[in-house]
């Protein structure tokens, strides 16, 4: 059937056409050619069962036994025999191979192990610590040893030296302060972000390293 706006897309420039029947145009462009993502490896899907349509497959029982290539009705009929699944593991051989075995548990498994991947990976996180121009001694030996334990850890430390009022005008002492404290720091680390001056002071970030065995 041609309506108005079918004969507006196909014939008419587009500079006769007012706001409405252009929008037309445009929507019709886009339905005709919207793009579809092809489904990811992820989303893809093992055929199992009356699924599997081809005639012929080549067959693996349970215990990884290859049982050569036999119909798929006969192979079916065995995986029904034992209360397990064939499952298409290999579709793009010749002849496709499928293995008879517990998909329901497989899959289980398998995301058992995706839950324990992810539980594995550790984030790397930034802590702060943060100190005055004229921090005494102990208040330092605290945040050294606080410093040692995030790096221990395996987290990056931000170390702050903030200035205040006065304390502005003695950069050069505040720069040297942070240079020394960072000698103090006995864990293995490297600096990931050498000293910088900020509005409120200066700061460096470090990150923990794997000692190196001789």
């Amino acid at each position: 059937m041609i309506t108005r706006h079918s004969i507006f897309i196909k014939i008419t420039p587009t500079c006769f056409l007012n706001q409405t029947e252009k929008a037309a145009r445009h929507k019709a462009i886009r339905k005709r050619f919207r793009f579809k993502p092809k489904p990811t490896a992820a989303a893809q899907q093992f055929r199992t069962n009356e699924s599997i349509r081809i005639p012929k497959v080549m067959v693996i029982d349970e215990n990884g036994v290859q049982l050569g290539e036999m119909y798929t009705s006969e192979a079916l009929s065995m995986a029904r025999e034992r209360e397990l699944d064939l499952v298409e593991v290999s579709p793009k051989a010749q002849p496709p191979v499928c293995r008879i075995m517990d998909y329901g548990k497989q899959q289980y498994k398998q995301s058992k192990q995706q839950r324990l991947a992810k539980a594995k990976q550790k984030t790397v996180e930034t802590k702060g610590v943060r100190m005055g121009l004229r921090t005494d001694a102990h208040d330092l030996d605290n945040k050294k040893n606080q410093i040692e334990k995030f790096l221990r850890k395996g987290n990056k430390v931000k170390i702050d030296i903030i200035l205040k009022g006065r304390e502005k005008a003695h950069q050069d002492l505040a720069r040297d302060n942070m240079k020394k404290f960072l000698t103090l720091i006995e864990t293995p680390y490297k600096i990931e972000e050498d000293i910088k001056r900020f509005p409120g002071g200066f700061n460096v970030i470090i990150a923990p390293i794997q000692e190196t065995q001789e």
